[in-house]
């Protein structure tokens, strides 16, 4: 399915917030990169996916009445075993229908570390579409180390929003830190513009985090909100 049948179908269904898995689908289509993201309606298939993937891996819920997985405890990292998935499937469904009986689990591939970065995009009412770059965690919440620029951004608009943030030395390489694949995010962020320039319909996203290595990287969650 292609995006704008993806956002087609979202309307139709009277969604404005695409699932995870949806979001993935879609990114890697437009050529960013994102793990495998499998969607599993029960147990037996989360143990399944589980096996297709490799050990260790991520159970996340997955709803589109549940926007922040994290905060619910709808997330389980590292899990090594069938018997960890299934305990931890347990207690994300028991916590989530609740909110959603309908809701299910996506599977995923437990991510190496890097260096985390968050990249999203609101719509302003006078200006449009705005991009947003940060580096993740303490950076942006406490430190609000943010850049913005309107779209569409060309890959040397996208270098210089990497470049102003304050904690640009994080990536650049310190302490004998090899430097992050600064290009790979340049990459992201051109691609991200690109596509919220060519879909209006799409009114925000948050791409969090996306962990750059020292050769690519790699968007581990994402969130998309259409225009009401």
């Amino acid at each position: 399915m292609n995006v704008a049948e993806f956002l087609a179908e979202a309307r139709a269904a009277g969604r404005r917030y695409l699932c995870e898995d949806e979001v993935k689908e879609i990114l890697g289509g437009v050529g960013i990169p994102v793990p495998p993201c499998l969607l599993a309606h029960n147990e037996e298939e989360a143990v399944e996916r589980a096996g297709e993937l490799g050990y260790p891996v991520v159970l996340k819920v997955r709803s589109p009445l549940i926007t922040h997985k994290s905060d619910t405890g709808g997330v389980a990292l590292n899990l090594v075993d069938s018997r960890q998935v299934r305990l931890a499937y347990r207690e994300i469904m028991a916590r989530a229908r609740a909110t959603d009986p309908a809701a299910a689990v996506t599977v995923q591939p437990m991510a190496s570390p890097g260096r985390e970065m968050i990249i999203g995009v609101t719509t302003d009412r006078q200006f449009g579409p705005v991009l947003m770059c940060g580096l993740g965690g303490v950076f942006t919440e406490i430190l609000g180390d943010v850049s913005f620029r309107l779209v569409p951004v060309s890959p040397g608009v996208a270098r210089n929003m990497i470049r102003s943030l304050r904690g640009y030395r994080l990536l650049a390489g310190y302490r004998g830190a090899p430097p992050a694949d600064e290009e790979a995010l340049v990459n992201i962020l051109v691609k991200i513009s690109d596509l919220v320039a060519s879909y209006p319909q799409i009114q925000e996203m948050d791409l969090n985090p996306v962990v750059v290595y020292d050769r690519g990287a790699l968007v581990l969650d994402a969130r998309m909100v259409l225009a009401g």
